[in-house]
């Protein structure tokens, strides 16, 4: 198991000045935006605005802090996310513009290039297992403090583990809040 400390990651704002993100992880290590075979990243979102387009690229978001953003797709259809929705996937080229409900989010964004890597998103809030029978399993530290295998993690921290793996997870605090992510080359 490797651990990624938030303290560690890089932050970086966006060409339109709208927002920041915090890229926790990226394959192959390096890669740029227009290469990778899957990113995770969480974001600051201060302003609505048209999202990036990321060809062949899959998405999930989440939102982690904030009233919530409303995507606006370019095809008409309307998806209101806030801290209660469970992770959304979609196609990230399909043209959507954020839309901020009452102010600034904070929200996870995981990316998989298409016919390469898949990835499944799951929130959690409590103690419990979970297996990595294939791939990765990426375990992002939102809320509270959390132990992972007896490695402690806090906000904005991360675990990874490789399979086969299991995770044994144990959080303190009634608001703790852990996302898994689950990456699988196909």
């Amino acid at each position: 198991m490797r651990i990624i400390r938030a303290a560690d990651c890089l932050s970086m704002p966006w060409k339109n000045g709208g927002g920041t993100t915090t890229e926790i992880a990226v394959a192959p290590e390096g890669a740029s935006l227009n290469d990778f075979d899957w990113r995770i990243s969480m974001a600051h979102v201060g302003q609505d605005g048209p999202f990036s387009s990321f060809p062949g690229i899959d998405r999930t978001l989440s939102v982690l802090t904030g009233a919530g953003i409303t995507l606006a797709f370019g095809d008409g259809e309307r998806m209101r996310l806030d801290r209660s929705s469970a992770p959304y996937a979609f196609a990230a080229d399909r043209a959507v513009d954020g839309l901020l409900v009452d102010g600034p989010i904070d929200d996870l964004n995981v990316m998989s290039r298409r016919g390469r890597w898949r990835h499944r998103v799951e929130r959690l809030s409590g103690a419990g297992s979970l297996d990595a029978n294939e791939g990765l399993l990426f375990l992002v530290a939102c809320k509270g403090d959390w132990q992972v295998n007896g490695a402690a993690l806090s906000a904005g921290d991360s675990a990874v583990l490789d399979a086969p793996g299991r995770a044994e997870l144990a959080a303190s605090g009634s608001e703790a809040e852990l996302y898994a992510v689950w990456l699988t080359a196909i």
